[in-house]
C-alpha cells in the first residue's frame, strides 16, 4: 500500500474518530510462535500510533524478535466501525513516564480526583521508566459497513449483483 493511500484512509473522518479513542488491540507473534492479541492504550500523533508498556512486559522480547504487528481500533455500536492497521513496532526505552501515557484521552472518563490518584500510582509503579511501542502504519483499512466492507463481504455483494443481473 502506498503512503498516500494510507494517509487517505487515516484522514477520513471516521478514521480520525477511531484514532481519538483510547484502546486498540495489538496483535503480534509471541516468542513461542503463537499469536497474541492484547488490548492496549494508545495515542495517535498524526503519523504514528504510540503505546506504552512496562520494561518487563513479555511482548517486548517478541516484538524485538518479530516487529510485525496488526492493530484493530473499533466501536461497540451498530453498524460497527473498524480501523485495521499494519506496521512494524519500534521499541523506544525511556526514563520516566512518556507524555503519551500521561496525556488524558477523549473517551476514557476519570474524575479529577481519580486522575490524581491514577497518576500517583503510575509514577510509583513506573519510576524506572517505560517503553514506547511506536508503529508507523504500512497498511490501513477502514470498515464502516456503510461505505466500506470487509473484502470477503465485498466479494459476496459483487456475486449477488451478478446473479441479479443474469
Amino acid at each position: 500500500m502506498e503512503a498516500n493511500e494510507i494517509t487517505e484512509v487515516l484522514n477520513r473522518p471516521i478514521s480520525q474518530e477511531l484514532l481519538a479513542r483510547d484502546v486498540a488491540r495489538l496483535a503480534y507473534v509471541a516468542k513461542d510462535g503463537t499469536p497474541r492479541n492484547v488490548p492496549i492504550a494508545f495515542t495517535w500523533n498524526g503519523s504514528e500510533i504510540v503505546m506504552c508498556t512496562t520494561k518487563n512486559a513479555p511482548k517486548l522480547a517478541s516484538l524485538g524478535e518479530n516487529p510485525a504487528v496488526a492493530l484493530t481500533i473499533d466501536t461497540e455500536v451498530h453498524p460497527p466501525r473498524i480501523l485495521l492497521i499494519r506496521g512494524r513496532a519500534e521499541l523506544d526505552f525511556v526514563d520516566g513516564i512518556p507524555d503519551e501515557y500521561l496525556r488524558p484521552t477523549s473517551s476514557y472518563e476519570m474524575t479529577a480526583e481519580q486522575r490524581v490518584e491514577w497518576e500517583a500510582e503510575v509514577r510509583s509503579l513506573y519510576h524506572d521508566g517505560m517503553v514506547r511501542i511506536v508503529v508507523t502504519p504500512t497498511w490501513a483499512k477502514l470498515i464502516d459497513f456503510e461505505t466500506t466492507l470487509p473484502s470477503a463481504v465485498e466479494e459476496l455483494v459483487r456475486r449477488r449483483e451478478e446473479r441479479q443481473r443474469a
